[in-house]
């Protein structure tokens, strides 16, 4: 009696009994404590719950370790280089490995930092001339034809980010700038690639040979069959120091992120030249400058006040006009050159030991010890075809007959031409614009036109840097 009353209290159903079918309705329990009927049932539920949320939370720790490991992986620095370039793929822990910082060689990256008609294209030849060397010419200026006519200062960035791009031997960032529709860039579509070592040596082309020293000749040159820039690269990455000589970069505080880099090693050579110098050569070269001076004018400051460009009492004519925008671009440099200027006086971690100036007038003055002095710089070791290179184009007989045409001349008589050509006014203009460089740099001002045309007074004292 008592067990059939037991038996109806706990009215136990049949798990089959519970969900007949579709539609019918689970019989619910008046009585909690059937809850316990079977504690050890429960407990065992209980138990493998906790052993599965065990076996889950020790998954999920696992795969989060696994992808810490992958993210800290792919952030490390990767160089590039040949070796890299070339070895076969066996798996991501070789790659790794190879990808190690201490275990990659660094190249040797130098930017020549200087302005237009500062002896630029002499200075880079130097660099050109050298068979160690990967040398480029002006590649910024597919940029400025590009993006014209944009201010100088606005294209800042977009330089930088191509020369990041160079010295990993990327050259695919010059079809970035090429023409809606246009060919593929080759060797001989580069700015200045018709006197290019490089491209006019073996094994791009056979009308030169990179160890033998003396100019390209670009009629020569221009017979070369164009390469890809493929092939391009591929010569890139066999060469341990690449120098890249640009007049775009207006300001050495740009190339910050570059030199900051821990996977790059960027050394800037500043190359420098008295600026009533620099503009006299503008003016003389107005007609191959007309676009990238109207860039820089661009960029100057509407609200500052300025001297008159010309004497009141001078009648202005169309030359004027061209004049007027060879100077008026020396506002604009000069004010970048103070900036890199006072940066190099009170360098930054990242600037010291990477910056060197170099007064065209020293280097003309004394070329080979210059030179040296340069190449060590750079790691790089001169040898005496080089020397005497940069003896001949310096102690020439004749005075510069065309702009932009590296030839051999009386370097020392072009340095001060500007004293006898410059009118007091315009002297007195670039010196306003440009006297804080000036006074660094070691260029001393004029007072009168007789003391300018004085060319037995050098002005010349002794360089800040």
């Amino acid at each position: 009696m008592r067990g059939k009353q037991y038996h109806q209290q706990l009215k136990l159903t049949a798990p089959w009994e519970k969900d007949a079918g579709y539609g019918r309705k689970l019989k619910t329990y008046r009585n909690h404590t059937k809850i316990i009927a079977q504690p050890g049932i429960v407990m065992k539920v209980l138990r493998r719950k906790r052993i599965v949320l065990f076996i889950a939370y020790f998954l999920l720790l696992v795969l989060t370790m696994l992808n810490l490991a992958n993210y800290k992986w792919t952030k490390e620095p990767q160089q590039c280089n040949h070796q890299m370039r070339s070895t076969t793929y066996h798996g991501r822990s070789d790659i790794r490995f190879l990808y190690r910082p201490s275990l990659a060689k660094k190249r040797q990256l130098v930017y020549v930092l200087t302005t237009w008609r500062s002896g630029s294209s002499f200075f880079g030849e130097l660099f050109n001339q050298n068979p160690e060397v990967f040398f480029l010419y002006e590649p910024m200026w597919h940029i400025w034809q590009k993006l014209y006519p944009g201010d100088a200062v606005s294209l800042q960035g977009a330089a930088r980010d191509m020369l990041s791009s160079l010295y990993r031997c990327d050259l695919s960032v010059f079809q970035l700038y090429n023409s809606p529709g246009g060919k593929n860039f080759t060797s001989l579509g580069l700015f200045g690639a018709t006197l290019n070592k490089v491209v006019c040596s073996y094994p791009l082309c056979s009308a030169y040979r990179k160890e033998v020293v003396g100019m390209v000749d670009d009629k020569v040159c221009k017979k070369c069959p164009p390469q890809s820039l493929r092939l391009l690269e591929e010569e890139c990455l066999k060469y341990s120091t690449i120098v890249i000589k640009g007049v775009r970069i207006l300001d050495v505080n740009v190339l910050a992120p570059l030199m900051e880099d821990p996977s790059l090693d960027v050394k800037v050579v500043h190359l420098v030249r008295d600026p009533r110098a620099v503009a006299n050569s503008r003016i003389k070269s107005r007609h191959g400058l007309i676009r990238e001076n109207l860039q820089v004018v661009r960029s100057r400051d509407p609200k500052l006040r300025r001297i008159p460009f010309v004497d009141p009492n001078h009648k202005a004519n169309k030359k004027d006009g061209s004049d007027y925008h060879s100077i008026g671009a020396m506002e604009v440099i000069c004010d970048r050159t103070s900036r890199t200027l006072r940066t190099a006086l009170n360098p930054p971690s990242w600037l010291k030991g990477k910056y060197m100036a170099v007064r065209y007038e020293d280097l003309v003055e004394n070329p080979v010890k210059i030179l040296r002095n340069i190449y060590r710089f750079a790691n790089l070791t001169t040898n005496h075809d080089i020397e005497s290179f940069a003896l001949n184009m310096t102690g020439g007989s004749s005075s510069s007959s065309k702009p932009f045409i590296v030839s051999s001349r009386n370097a020392t008589q072009a340095a001060s031409a500007w004293r006898t050509v410059l009118s007091i006014q315009q002297i007195k203009q670039v010196e306003d614009y440009c006297h804080h460089s000036m006074a660094v740099l070691g260029y001393d001002r004029v007072r009168t036109a007789g003391e300018a045309k004085d060319l037995t007074k050098s002005l010349l004292t002794v360089s800040k840097l």
